[in-house]
């Protein structure tokens, strides 16, 4: 089966997703919602730096409900969480299934008006919402979850990540998503109305619900104690300068409070300066389950030898996360999915 897919937006994890879907013999993208106005009327293949496909990028939400794809693939701009949901509800509504790439791995936890409406616009337009990604999606969802598959008791579980952000080239991502370069003695990192905070804080603390659900822990809330590190040289990126007394490395940290008791840690590392870091060459992510027996579990993504493109490995992770989900979301009943433990590459498929 081939499915007819629209990408939205194309910054760097957009970019790849509609790259790797351009080139995948099971996708047919038939569309590309844009932001600015600079792409409006630019191919597809222009925007992922492949052949032209006769697919034109378009501002015109009504345009894109009107191809009436069978998944959208959602890459919106990183902002508060939630604020995509105006646009989640329309597409949903309109009859094609979404596929996110910032969160929504368990819009169950939030419950309330917020998952009603969600649930509504699924029903009215017979499809599924489901969340796909690397962290959000993989990491904690999946493996995490999965590791434990060899424990008779589980006391706690930790997963930690650290990526290097020296290579991200948008100033606005770096410097105002991310908040590199920020003077740390004018922000706080737990304070939700920085911005970094309210877009990470939600995200996250629904991933460590979908977890918990899988254990069957009962969540008493999501507490955080984040901390940023300042460099004390100034760093230049690609992005721009980072100077030195502003912060070089955040480190995002929320633990599920279950019983009372801190049972599981997702602990972030982003940073363009190491000399914070307790390994100087960690793994991207660390999966250390305390119980018994015990589970430890390191993991790096490397891109195949052959591959001498600009696009990093985990940049063709998430891509891989949206193609192998694209079945899933389309086979599923309407409503709001959790996605399943395993959605793996299938040779009849590529």
């Amino acid at each position: 089966m081939t499915y007819r897919v629209v990408q939205w937006a194309t910054g760097a994890m957009g970019k790849a997703a509609l790259r790797s879907m351009i080139d995948h013999p099971g996708v047919d993208v038939v569309g590309v919602y844009v932001y600015g106005a600079g792409k409006v009327g630019r191919d597809a293949g222009e925007l992922a730096n492949r052949a032209p496909t006769g697919v034109l990028a378009t501002n015109d939400v009504d345009e894109i409900l009107a191809l009436k794809a069978d998944v959208v693939v959602h890459a919106g701009r990183l902002g508060p969480y939630g604020s995509h949901d105006d646009d989640l509800v329309r597409i949903l509504a309109s009859g094609s299934n979404v596929i996110s790439i910032n969160g929504y791995s368990h819009p169950e936890h939030w419950g309330g008006e917020r998952l009603a409406r969600l649930q509504k616009a699924c029903q009215e337009g017979g499809s599924s919402l489901m969340g796909a990604g690397l962290n959000p999606g993989f990491i904690a969802e999946q493996v995490a979850t999965v590791a434990t598959s060899v424990c008779l008791s589980v006391d706690h579980i930790e997963i930690v990540e650290a990526a290097d952000a020296s290579e991200v080239r948008n100033p606005a991502y770096l410097f105002d998503a991310l908040g590199f370069g920020a003077d740390p003695a004018s922000v706080d990192p737990n304070d939700l109305s920085w911005g970094p905070v309210s877009s990470l804080n939600g995200m996250y603390e629904e991933t460590l619900s979908a977890v918990a659900h899988r254990l069957g822990m009962t969540l008493d809330r999501v507490e955080s104690d984040h901390v940023v590190h300042a460099t004390a040289r100034d760093l230049e990126v690609p992005a721009g300068v980072i100077p030195a007394g502003t912060i070089g490395h955040t480190n995002w940290r929320w633990h599920a409070i279950v019983d009372g008791e801190r049972r599981l840690t997702m602990s972030i590392h982003w940073y363009v300066d190491r000399s914070h870091l307790d390994d100087a060459e960690p793994p991207l992510w660390r999966v250390d389950v305390t119980g018994h027996p015990g589970v430890r579990i390191a993991i790096d993504m490397v891109k195949h030898p052959d591959d001498l493109s600009r696009m990093g490995a985990e940049q063709y992770g998430l891509a891989g996360q949206v193609i192998n989900g694209l079945p899933f979301v389309v086979a599923a009943e309407p409503g709001v999915l959790t996605r399943p433990l395993a959605t793996p590459f299938r040779a009849d498929y590529a």
